[in-house]
């Protein structure tokens, strides 16, 4: 038990995704959040694991949060339907 415990608190400490400069490569947060999933189900065939290790210091954060930042961060680039047709 005391070593979930400890991963968890590893995870809060990791902090939180940027969702306000993701944001700003969405129309709306409600493609952010189908972006992200579809995202971390992408991820899913490269890692096991909803939580993984990154970084040169073993930076431990969730999928979620590595989908959100992808995103933000430009690795990833999430195409609007409004965008390419202008609704």
């Amino acid at each position: 038990m005391s070593q979930n415990n400890e991963l968890y608190k590893k995870i809060e400490e990791s902090g939180r995704p940027p969702i306000e400069k993701a944001l700003e490569k969405v129309s709306t947060k409600y493609e952010l959040v189908h972006a992200a999933a579809k995202r971390v189900k992408q991820l899913l065939n490269e890692y096991d694991e909803f939580i993984i290790r990154e970084g040169d210091k073993g930076e431990i954060k969730k999928l979620t949060f590595k989908a959100i930042e992808d995103i933000a961060y430009g690795r990833v680039r999430v195409l609007s339907l409004k965008k390419l047709f202008g609704e």
